[in-house]
């Protein structure tokens, strides 16, 4: 019961932060979306120590278990739109393909610029 007690309140913490990005997107009239803005409030604030990561540890956990459940709203709604996927589906699966490329070979690049940062920094 401790560990249901414990999951619900750090899901509490989670909520939190999204309300609060959430008033500060429609606040600031904030040209993202507010969960990218919470992820952004969350990161800062754990990275600060204002959160410690023990306080959303186990919230988080649950969430990424329980991530397959997230998903089917998706797979439904494309099962109502079986008609645009027929039309379109190719050029869908395209656009797919060629932005996780994209997205790969950035992180790619990116990663490897920093990991020669750090080399070139710690070799000093």
């Amino acid at each position: 019961m401790a560990s249901f007690l414990k999951i619900t309140l750090q899901l509490a913490v989670y909520i939190l932060i999204y309300l609060l990005a959430s008033a500060a997107v429609n606040y600031f009239s904030l040209p993202l979306p507010a969960n990218i803005v919470g992820m952004l409030l969350m990161f800062i604030l754990v990275l600060s120590g204002i959160v410690p990561v023990r306080l959303v540890k186990r919230g988080s956990a649950f969430l990424l278990s329980e991530m397959l459940l997230f998903f089917i709203p998706a797979v439904v709604a494309i099962v109502n739109y079986f008609d645009v996927l027929a039309e379109d589906g190719g050029r869908i699966l395209a656009v797919i393909a060629l932005s996780t490329l994209l997205v790969l070979s950035a992180t790619a690049w990116v990663v490897d610029k920093l990991f020669s940062y750090e080399n070139r920094r710690l070799l000093k």
